[in-house]
C-alpha cells in the first residue's frame, strides 16, 4: 500500500540515518621528523592547531625518540626514561569535541614489558578521566582503534597521574584534551610506551574564547 514503508526500507533508512551520524577527523598527530630530545616540546608537535601538554612526576623525562637503523623507524613519544608516573595530552585550538555516539580514537603504536597505553581525556569542567581498556605489549608496531562508546572510565589525579574511583556515564559531549598513559614508571627499552601518531574521530565544538 501506498504510504506504508515496508520493513526492509524501515531498515535501510535506519542504516543511512547511522551512516550518516559517524564523526570526522578531528584532529591526527604525527610528531614532527627531527632529532631525538628530551622532554618532547611543542616544537615537535607537527600539527599547528594542537597544543601539547605533559603531566606527572615523570613529565620532564617523556622524549621525542627516533632511531637511524631500522631505516622505518617512526618519530615517537616515548617513555623509558620516565622516573615517575606520566602523561601526555594534546589540546585543539580552536575547538573541544563531542566524543558521543560513534566517535573513535585511533594510534600506532608499541607497548614492552606490563606497559599498556590507556586514553585519558580532559572534559569541559575540568575532570581527568583515563580508559579501561588500553593497548598492551606488542613485537612490533601496530594500530589500535578505540570505540568510545566502549570505554570506562576512571578518575585521573593528573597531578600524581594515578586512577581514581569509576566514573559512571561521564558526559563527553565537550572534551578539551585527548591523550594518554600507561600509568607507570620508564623501564627503559624493556618496559616502556611508544606512541607513533594518533587519531581522534568526533564533531568539532567550538571553542568560546575570552
Amino acid at each position: 500500500m501506498y504510504g506504508v514503508k515496508a520493513p526492509w526500507l524501515t531498515v535501510i533508512l535506519v542504516a543511512m540515518a547511522g551512516a550518516q551520524q559517524r564523526p570526522g577527523l578531528f584532529f591526527r598527530e604525527d610528531f614532527k621528523e627531527t632529532p631525538p630530545e628530551t622532554p618532547i616540546t611543542q616544537s615537535h608537535i607537527a600539527n599547528p592547531d594542537l597544543i601539547l601538554s605533559l603531566h606527572g612526576p615523570g613529565a620532564a623525562q617523556i622524549k621525542k625518540s627516533h632511531h637511524d637503523k631500522p631505516a622505518d623507524d617512526p618519530y615517537y613519544v616515548w617513555s623509558g626514561q620516565a622516573t615517575g608516573n606520566w602523561a601526555v595530552s594534546l589540546r585543539h585550538k580552536n575547538a573541544m569535541v563531542d566524543l558521543t555516539g560513534l566517535a573513535k580514537i585511533r594510534w600506532r603504536s608499541k607497548q614492552s614489558g606490563f606497559r599498556e597505553a590507556r586514553i585519558i581525556l580532559k572534559l569541559a569542567d575540568g575532570t581527568w578521566l583515563v580508559s579501561d581498556q588500553s593497548d598492551p605489549a606488542s613485537a612490533d608496531w601496530r594500530e589500535r582503534e578505540f570505540n568510545v562508546a566502549d570505554l570506562r572510565w576512571r578518575r585521573l589525579d593528573i597531578k600524581n597521574v594515578i586512577e581514581g574511583d569509576w566514573v559512571p556515564n561521564p558526559d563527553l559531549g565537550r572534551v578539551d584534551e585527548i591523550g594518554w598513559t600507561d600509568l607507570m614508571v620508564g623501564g627503559g627499552s624493556a618496559a616502556c610506551t611508544r606512541i607513533d601518531w594518533i587519531e581522534v574521530w568526533g564533531r568539532p565544538v567550538p571553542r568560546a574564547h575570552q
